[in-house]
């Protein structure tokens, strides 16, 4: 599983390497690995493809007859793309979701259990000033859904 945060660099052709931690937790992918644009942010989403599977049964299983569950099927699994880890540990990010992520040099690459969110630096920062600035912290007091959570 993903966990932790990272500063990784864009090269020129648009590939990216990953950290050693996160090659080894693809160790049972065979380098296999499926990314797609986030709904909700400006970021990529990376998965194993054992685990973007589960993923995309899911939203295959949601009733395409509801305008919502039509649109994220549109979104994450219309572009859902396989990659693969080359031997020295990159991954080359297509052109498409680059741009939709707005992608350059610097990156964050953000552990987030089953996926790595994959940032532009600069948007990333924007992003992490503007939620602790909300007092991202206080949206734990508002929902049950956290009960029992302790950080």
């Amino acid at each position: 599983m993903f966990r932790g945060i990272n500063s990784v660099n864009l090269d020129a052709k648009g590939r990216m390497a990953l950290p050693a931690r996160h090659r080894d937790a693809l160790a049972g992918s065979d380098g296999k690995l499926v990314v797609t644009i986030d709904s909700r942010e400006r970021c990529l989403l990376l998965y194993p493809l054992s685990e973007w599977e589960i993923v995309q049964r899911r939203l295959e299983g949601l009733s395409n007859m509801k305008r919502s569950a039509r649109q994220l099927q549109r979104l994450l699994i219309g572009h859902a793309t396989d990659v693969e880890l080359d031997t020295s540990g990159r991954v080359l990010l297509p052109p498409m979701l680059r741009e939709f992520a707005g992608l350059s040099k610097r990156l964050v690459l953000l552990g987030q259990g089953n996926k790595i969110e994959v940032w532009s630096e600069e948007l990333w920062q924007r992003r992490l000033d503007e939620w602790l600035a909300e007092r991202a912290g206080d949206v734990i007091d508002d929902g049950d859904e956290f009960t029992g959570v302790s950080v």
